[in-house]
């Protein structure tokens, strides 16, 4: 077997050739490379003109044949979003899968599993563990790139790619002064400072909170330290540093089982969204660091050769709990008895390693532009997981008591899982006259999961191998009868390594085999002004994992999802900004050994939302806002045995900007979720259960100077 890093150089090595070759037979006449840097996108706006995530270096979304949601900044900080789900549940087809959002934002969308370890991404390159919350208040927009994206990225489920885009330093100094909190007794700081020293530019961010979700039994903190750097010596080369480390700990609310009722599983009512029948000492404390390098050398103003490199690590301990009712078949609603089990996870460890190197460059023959990328890459994911064991505890529902608390227990490996993903993929973008773009791309991927068992005796008991060699392929089509409007189809071939195994089943933490998944997508695009309109079709086919009846989670058969997407964003006129979006979703098991014609679980037919947010005229700095969030019913299993009711969240807030206090701009917001206080599940899938938070008031001041 050819050598992964043999490849990887030698891929990077002929890059490096070709462009260079290439970049020589440029004449004065030739075409140049267009350079779009995402920070420089239009601010103080619901909208935006450029994606970071993805092919064609920071690409014009009018010219992106896929659908694409960018929540930028603006946005961000009008719902004073603090964690991924709060920046991505105003893109439709976004659940929570199995846990509420309290401690990480564990998702799904369109009813595929977001994977942590594959499909989150920092500056559109290096994959990033999502098994802690991953801090916005050092990012400046949240990209949702959706559907199948292995051609450019490797292994990642055809859910989408979620992009976190880090502020940088800016040709005006920074420096922002936050203090927070909510209604439940929250409380921190955040400092923000960032300054350009000639050809040298650093962006520093730091906070530190308690945590008070306002569910009983909880407490916790959470802090981050970042640093963005920039290094431009020449017009010809640039460098990128990028650090963060992050630290939370949290108690982690117990999830529930329905129970059988009358041979049919029936989901317990929602008491109260602040209940919580485990106790706060399940406490999930988890730290990663993540750290990227991004080089990039301009041979000609048509070539530029790119090299990323990166790692991203996460320990953590984990609690886990749910709760049984006793006797299923038997249970009474009313009494509430049943079992509360913990899993006491000791030292979880996570790390990808990263690599790739790429040209970029444009060229025309006769009448035709051509833009190009080719490049390998290299994603090494280790994880380590030690042996579960398990304590129970007699528990009430309705009436729930303090469990005593046990000590995590010495670890013990129960297997360790290497993944490597090496790629070698080339694109090209052919155009005519800014009117027809046709991309085809190719990508060859190596891929290999070796996973080793052991004993509680720490000897290894098995070891299973599971390798591929893919080659996939993509095309698309747009066109732009006008320079405002752009209709496109596209065809993409997906790879994904499934999915790990959840916490509560026998298998937990066992990687499945890979899998290959098929997307079809049609769409339109139009930009009236600061306002742009899309809607889409989409068809996509995937292998489908599952929880089976032995609570085993396995990969069995094919699963569909068509549907159609919706979306406006930007601004109406000058004081009014809207975000808005739907999804129309249809999907079913197609083949396998069991569930066929099914719904595919935690995938409601519909999703959607409306979000507005008003300068008042009457009072200069003054902003209101308000916004509607529906999600609908969905099933809780495979099996299609229970379902879970829809709901709909209304949220307002206000802003107001003024320098007469204290001579520097301070703005003063508020920002109310759920006023309603509508009680709801959250999190429908492998048969387990958690409520939503509590409604909640969250606020800040700010000073910038």
């Amino acid at each position: 077997m050819i050598n992964r890093k043999t490849v990887l150089i030698s891929a990077t090595a002929l890059s490096l050739s070709f462009g260079a070759s290439a970049a020589f037979a440029q004449d004065a006449g030739s075409p140049q490379l267009e350079e779009i840097v995402v920070t420089a996108d239009r601010s103080d706006s619901f909208g935006a003109d450029f994606l970071q995530a993805g092919t064609f270096r920071n690409g014009h979304q009018m010219d992106t044949p896929l659908t694409v949601s960018v929540i930028p900044e603006k946005l961000l900080e009008a719902q004073l979003a603090t964690s991924v789900l709060d920046a991505l549940r105003n893109t439709p087809g976004v659940t929570t899968a199995s846990i509420n959002a309290s401690v990480y934002s564990n998702l799904s969308v369109r009813g595929i599993p977001v994977e942590n370890r594959g499909n989150w991404r920092l500056n559109g390159s290096l994959p990033i563990v999502n098994l802690i919350d991953l801090p916005l208040e050092n990012k400046m927009r949240v990209e949702a790139l959706k559907g199948a994206s292995a051609l450019y990225y490797g292994f990642s489920t055809p859910s989408g790619i979620v992009n976190l885009v880090s502020k940088r330093a800016t040709a005006d100094p920074v420096t922002s002064l936050r203090a927070f909190g909510n209604i439940h007794g929250q409380a921190g700081g955040h400092v923000d400072i960032g300054r350009r020293f000639g050809d040298f530019g650093v962006r520093v961010n730091a906070l530190a909170a308690n945590l008070e979700t306002g569910v009983a039994r909880t407490e916790g903190h959470r802090w981050f330290t970042s640093a963005a750097i920039d290094w431009e010596p020449s017009d010809s080369f640039s460098l990128q540093l990028d650090g963060e480390y992050i630290y939370k700990t949290l108690t982690e609310p117990t999830t529930l089982r329905p129970y059988t009722q009358s041979g049919v599983l029936t989901l317990p009512p929602i008491i109260s969204m602040k209940r919580n029948v485990g106790s706060q000492w399940f406490k999930s404390p988890a730290r990663e660091y993540n750290l990227l390098a991004r080089a990039e050398y301009k041979i000609s103003p048509a070539w530029a050769l790119t090299l990323n490199a990166g790692v991203s690590n996460l320990k953590r301990d984990r609690r886990f709990s749910d709760f049984r009712f006793t006797n299923p078949t038997l249970a009474n609603p009313t009494l509430g008895p049943g079992t509360l089990t913990v899993e006491l996870a000791n030292d979880n460890s996570y790390e990808n390693v990263y690599f790739r190197g790429e040209i970029a460059g444009t060229f025309d023959t006769g009448p035709l532009r051509h833009e190009i990328i080719a490049g390998a890459s290299s994603n090494r994911r280790d994880a380590i997981n030690p042996r579960v064991p398990t304590v129970a505890f007699a528990q009430n529902y309705f009436d729930p008591v303090v469990v005593p608390e046990t000590p995590m227990p010495a670890r013990a490996l129960l297997n360790t899982s290497k993944i490597e993903d090496v790629g070698l993929y080339a694109f090209d973008r052919v155009s005519y006259n800014d009117f027809v773009y046709l991309t085809v791309g190719m990508r060859y991927t190596d891929f290999k999961d070796d996973t080793r068992n052991f004993s509680a005796a720490g000897v290894e008991t098995s070891r299973v191998t599971y390798e591929t060699k893919p080659t996939s392929w993509s095309a698309g089509l747009l066109v732009k009868p006008v320079s405002w409007i752009s209709v496109y189809g596209t065809y993409i071939e997906g790879l994904e390594n499934s999915r790990v195994a959840p916490a509560g089943t026998i298998n937990a933490g066992e990687s499945l085999p890979a899998a290959v998944s098929e997307q079809k997508e049609f769409g339109i695009k139009a930009e009236f002004g600061r306002l742009m309109a899309t809607a889409a079709y989409f068809e996509i086919e995937r292998g489908s994992s599952f929880t089976n009846a032995d609570n085993r989670f396995v990969l069995d058969g094919l699963a569909r999802y068509k549907g159609a997407e919706f979306s406006l964003t930007g601004e109406i006129v000058p004081s009014l900004s809207v975000y808005a979006s739907a999804l129309v979703l249809d999907t079913e098991q197609i083949s396998g050994s069991t569930n066929i014609g099914n719904d595919i679980e935690n995938a409601p037919k519909f999703s959607g939302s409306l979000f507005l947010e008003y300068d008042l005229p009457v009072v200069e700095g003054l902003a209101v806002s308000a916004g509607v969030f529906r999600v609908g019913k969905r099933y809780g299993n495979a099996a299609n045995a229970y379902q879970v009711p829809g709901y709909t969240t209304f949220d307002v807030g206000a802003s107001y900007t003024t320098e007469t206090l204290i001579g520097k701009e301070t703005t003063f917001r508020v920002y109310a979720d759920n006023v309603t206080g509508k009680k709801y599940w959250a999190s429908a899938s492998s048969s387990l259960l958690a409520p939503g938070l509590p409604p909640s008031v969250r606020f800040s001041i700010e000073t910038s100077f």
